[in-house]
């Protein structure tokens, strides 16, 4: 039962998507023949991928109960929690908005109505901030995944509360597969410390990407272990699936391409394996023929639907694809040498040197803070920006301000606010034993899982490349590094369990020596050390253990997760579209109202939007090219209305008339500590009729 529920959401929502993207790329994106098509391919894929789940070695009812408890309970807390995040002034709201316009019109790109502002004309802009002009229309920011799986809740009537459906699911992902790997009683520890870490509540509260994303990818190390867990099935379903899963990670976040590249390279050894006629190389084929179509789906997505924000992402993405590139030919090339690498012999110092690189890079991302400072001189607008908004949070924060300021050397201690520094330890202590064990041939079923944690992880503590205020900068542990250290956190404490229950042998040889001292020392240890060892002593060191997982994660979580950010703001843009007519072209004359607004109007309110260009400096558009657009409007039979942020900005062209006046709670932007905390937020809107 835990292997099936736990492999059920990573399918469910590839099924999903596998049905919804066609219909997308057609223009048929709807409700009816969504369902239709989505329903039928979860329902079959969850059907293959179930028959074959392994048995996950001592979960019984209650370790079930346990996982599904905390699934339950966490998706209730957060739906009850939920963010209202609506208005575009980060990517939750840019996710959101994509998500209405697919829900209510099924197809991309977004009509920018030109004609209902009397043509083009060089002062009108229809994009916005997530949101690009190209070639006469809008294209979304981001790939199409989660905005695909919103659109099935904005249906629903619960767009606000998918995320914590889906952070639900996340729950049962998690625990499926600390179960799988690290035996079915850390199930239920697993699933709770991923479930109360903050980041994990900040994720599942609006809509990001980052949940779909850990889903997928988690639900294809599960889906990995059930095809080699069978090794008398020859079936290449098993294999296929795990990398179908595991490739359409790319069509919800284009990091995905990273996330996967170790499951490129095991997917090689598999085959590799299959010429050496290895056990478990039949998977090998299938999972890279389904890697290659989940990714290539993404890619093709990515290309056709967000052309411009692969552009934007050029920086970044070109040395990703030589990455890629490179780990492909890597793979090929030791395919087609698997028998002559097969007949090399390791070094007996491997193992142990492998164990001592893992503590020592672990070492090295802590200690980071006092060796380097993360700096970069902007140099391109969006760089301007971003230095703008550190310095800004700076000074907000009491701090020096620096707009060159990164603060990526800290990523190491984001872990340790999230999941606690004995986490951290556990973590690192467990993946230096499970690398010397997989360097000497032992614990194969680790490799992938292990490949897959270490090297995002240290990819991503790296170069985080986010603007770092927290807890906006935790969504980058979330696809991977938080499940992933939580993961190899519990398979520490079972290995520190399972040392704590067992006679120290070398204690007993001393008990036998001639030396009359030694024996005596032995003897006046042997007594204590025989009445804490075996249960009691493995019951002491599990409840310790699951206390020091679980009381930092709390600690920090405590202080935001009882405050729900944005709440107010659908009643707002709702009361706001009532007062707009409806048939009005709307001209928005204010350059934050703009970035804001621009695609809620046209998206929510269903009314022609563009804002009205200013100049370089300026905060409001030349009342000449309002008029002017105002003018226009009325000639195409439609009515001008104008908004901004103030009254004094719109009442050059009517009667200002407040529409918005928001009072509500934002996230805190802390810098060099965990939030502990929301910040005010204030939005008005004013109109006019012009």
């Amino acid at each position: 039962m835990l292997a099936v529920v736990s492999v059920a959401p990573a399918l469910a929502v590839a099924g999903w998507l596998l049905a919804a993207l066609p219909l997308l790329m057609a223009g048929w994106f709807r409700p009816v023949p969504a369902l239709v098509l989505g329903v039928a391919a979860a329902g079959a894929l969850c059907r293959f991928g179930a028959r074959r789940a392994a048995e996950v070695a001592g979960a019984g009812p209650w370790q079930v109960a346990g996982v599904v408890a905390v699934a339950v309970g966490s998706g209730v807390f957060n739906a009850v929690m939920h963010s209202e995040q609506l208005i575009v002034r980060r990517d939750p709201a840019t996710y959101a908005e994509y998500a209405v316009w697919l829900a209510r019109h099924g197809s991309l790109p977004i009509a920018a109505r030109a004609e209902a502002f009397g043509g083009a004309d060089p002062a009108l802009a229809f994009g916005s901030v997530g949101f690009y002009e190209a070639g006469g229309a809008v294209v979304p920011q981001f790939m199409p995944g989660p905005p695909l799986l919103y659109a099935l809740g904005e249906w629903a009537g619960g767009l606000l509360v998918t995320p914590a459906v889906l952070g639900a699911l996340a729950v049962l992902t998690v625990g499926g597969v600390a179960g799988r790997l690290a035996g079915g009683r850390w199930a239920p520890v697993a699933a709770l410390a991923f479930a109360v870490s903050l980041p994990i509540l900040y994720t599942s509260r609006t809509t990001f990407s980052e949940i779909p994303s850990l889903v997928l990818l988690f639900g294809g190390l599960a889906l990995t272990y059930d095809a080699l867990a069978r090794t008398g099935d020859r079936s290449p379903v098993p294999g296929a699936l795990a990398g179908l899963v595991f490739g359409l990670a790319v069509l919800v976040r284009i990091d995905g391409l990273r996330d996967v590249l170790p499951v490129l390279a095991y997917a090689g050894w598999l085959v590799a394996m299959r010429r050496l006629r290895g056990p478990h190389g039949v998977a090998g084929a299938p999972m890279l023929l389904g890697l290659g179509l989940g990714a290539g789906l993404g890619v093709m997505a990515a290309y056709v639907l967000s052309r411009p924000y692969l552009d934007y992402l050029s920086r970044s993405l070109q040395p990703l694809l030589l990455v890629c590139a490179a780990v492909l030919l890597l793979t090929l090339a030791k395919t087609v040498a698997a028998p002559r690498l097969a007949r090399l012999r390791m070094p007996r110092w491997l193992p142990g040197l492998g164990a001592w690189a893992v503590v020592l890079v672990m070492a090295g991302l802590a200690v980071r803070p006092w060796l380097q400072t993360v700096r970069r001189v902007p140099a391109t607008p969006e760089d301007r920006l971003t230095a703008t908004f550190i310095e800004q949070t700076q000074r907000a924060d009491g701090l020096p301000v620096d707009g060159t300021r990164l603060y990526f050397e800290l990523s190491s201690h984001w872990v340790i606010w999230y999941v606690g520094l004995p986490a951290f330890v556990l973590a690192t202590v467990a993946a230096a034993v499970l690398t010397r064990r997989l360097l000497r041939g032992g614990a194969a079923e680790w490799l992938l899982p292990l490949a897959v944690v270490g090297w995002t992880t240290v990819t991503t503590l790296v170069r985080p490349e986010i603007t770092p205020d927290q807890p906006w900068a935790a969504r980058r542990l979330v696809p991977v590094v938080i499940p992933g250290m939580i993961l190899l956190a519990v398979q520490g404490l079972g290995w520190l369990r399972d040392q704590a229950g067992r006679r120290d042998g070398r204690l007993w040889r001393l008990a036998g020596a001639k030396d009359g001292r030694l024996r005596r020392l032995a003897g006046s240890i042997e007594g204590p050390s025989r009445r804490l060892a075996g249960p009691r002593a493995r019951r002491w060191v599990a409840g310790a253990g699951v206390a020091l997982l679980l009381a930092p994660p709390v600690v920090t979580s405590i202080g935001t997760a009882f405050t729900p950010v944005g709440r107010g703001e659908r009643a707002a843009v709702e009361a706001m579209c009532a007062r707009i007519p409806r048939d009005a072209s709307v001209l928005i004359v204010e350059r934050v109202t703009g970035d804001r607004f621009t695609q809620v109007v046209r998206g929510m309110c269903e009314r022609p939007t563009a804002q009205v260009r200013h100049a370089e400096g300026q905060d409001t558009a030349p009342e000449p090219d309002v008029r002017r657009l105002a003018d226009r409007i009325r000639a195409a039979g439609r009515v001008p209305v104008v908004l901004g942020a103030e009254g004094s900005q719109v009442a050059p062209y009517g009667a200002a008339s407040q529409v918005m006046a928001l009072v509500a709670r934002q996230d805190e932007r802390a810098l060099v500590d965990a939030p502990n905390g929301t910040w005010r937020l204030l939005i008005n809107v004013w109109m006019a009729l012009a």
